[in-house]
């Protein structure tokens, strides 16, 4: 945390210091105007910088969390992983399923699934940290404390769908398949004023129909995971157990009935990795 933070305030002056100068190397500064606006946005990175410091240590991380790049003008194109298609995917436009958006920037994707435990210390932590997720939800379990999610909602967090109960889909006809899904989409605009466009099947487990009544819902995207994590380890999808540019990573909505730990404990081990590996964590729905 040091070195970062050592980088991170150079850069700070370098900045400062950059602000004395035209580009041409001449001693003219630039007009009174501009300058206390330099002055006011340098002041505003170090004072972001330092808030984001204390965060860090307050919550107890190895490393302040990595700042990710500027969402891109131009999403990326979205597409189904090979191996992951269904019969008549491309040709019928069905939502893509897929587990890491193209990118070249270090960067990854964090998802929460289901809605079982309602941390305030999670809210806390991930608002102060100012780490974005993306929560894929369950009506079952949300519907006990509606506010709980509105507040994270309030934050900047897309609420997204993940059925009604949470069965296993392949098993069910494409009717009851629909049910789950629409009425899920009627609940999260009901109660958070907007049908989500993402749905995550429960156990990442799908067939044809679906994608074909996900579709019908309003669903464009079907993102699913390349790693897991967990109050004490990770899983992984690829066989070299690496993190790569892009992915998304799933973990839940779980405390102490569940795990050795909280959700704050989970999110520890998930930022510790990923910053002391290079990466920063974006936001899902900007890249799509």
């Amino acid at each position: 945390m040091t070195l970062r933070g050592g980088i991170a305030v150079l850069a700070v002056a370098a900045l400062v210091s950059g602000c004395a100068q035209g580009g041409d190397g001449s001693d003219v500064g630039p007009a009174a105007g501009q300058q206390g606006a330099k002055e006011g946005r340098t002041a505003e990175l170090r004072a972001a910088h330092q808030a984001r410091v204390a965060a860090a240590k307050r919550w107890g991380l190895k490393r302040v969390p990595l700042t990710p790049p500027r969402p891109p003008a131009a999403k990326p194109t979205i597409t189904t992983r090979k191996g992951f298609e269904v019969d008549g995917h491309r040709y019928d436009s069905l939502p893509p399923v897929f587990t890491t958006v193209p990118t070249k920037h270090k960067i990854v994707f964090l998802t929460i699934d289901d809605g079982a435990e309602k941390d305030p210390a999670f809210l806390r932590m991930m608002s102060e940290l100012k780490i974005p997720y993306t929560a894929f939800l369950s009506d079952y379990l949300v519907k006990g404390d509606y506010g709980y999610f509105r507040k994270m909602q309030a934050d900047g967090v897309v609420l997204n769908n993940h059925t009604l109960r949470h069965p296993y889909l392949p098993g069910l006809s494409y009717a009851r398949q629909k049910r789950e899904i629409c009425g899920m989409q009627k609940v999260i605009e009901k109660r958070y004023g907007k049908r989500p466009t993402l749905f995550r099947p429960p156990f990442g487990s799908y067939n044809e129909a679906t994608l074909r009544a996900a579709k019908s819902c309003g669903i464009k995207y079907a993102p699913l995971w390349n790693e897991e994590v967990f109050v004490d380890r990770w899983e992984y999808r690829e066989w070299d157990r690496k993190i790569r540019p892009g992915d998304i990573v799933l973990s839940h909505f779980r405390g102490r009935q569940d795990w050795k730990g909280t959700m704050p404990d989970m999110i520890r081990r998930f930022l510790n990795k990923v910053t002391r590996e290079g990466y920063a964590v974006a936001r899902l729905e900007d890249y799509l």
